[in-house]
């Protein structure tokens, strides 16, 4: 089991850069695939990326990433820090949601889990605005 919390959403202008964080505890030793989403009220919930967690290993990482968001957004952790992160850029209004980062327990060689319903654990989300 892990603990996830997310940081460092914020009010950006269109254009900007934003990273956020998701620190994670718990059972980090364990094997898992990370999932970044995003919500708009209304909506349904939309992956961005995932990234393998290969407890105590920094070496292997995998990602995966939808045609929508690629060039724009990427996903890296730092094993040492126990953190995850999604670095956007080139950030324009309809970027404007919460964003969550997730847990799917065990890794199996696949990492291109985009259901909401693939992952175990939650964080409670960060607010990210992009003014036009």
């Amino acid at each position: 089991q892990v603990q996830l919390v997310e940081s460092g959403g914020e009010l950006v202008p269109a254009g900007g850069s934003l990273r956020l964080s998701c620190t994670v505890s718990g059972h980090t030793s364990s094997n898992y695939v990370m999932g970044w989403f995003r919500q708009v009220s209304g909506k349904e919930r939309e992956f961005v990326a995932s990234i393998t967690w290969i407890g105590g290993s920094s070496s292997f990482s995998a990602t995966y990433y939808p045609e929508l968001v690629k060039g724009q957004i990427s996903t890296y952790r730092d094993n040492a820090k126990n953190t995850l992160y999604l670095q956007m850029n080139s950030l324009k209004p309809e970027d404007t949601a919460v964003y969550y980062c997730a847990a799917r327990s065990g890794y199996t060689g696949r990492v291109d889990w985009i259901g909401v319903e693939d992952y175990d654990y939650w964080g409670q989300g960060t607010q990210v605005t992009v003014s036009s």
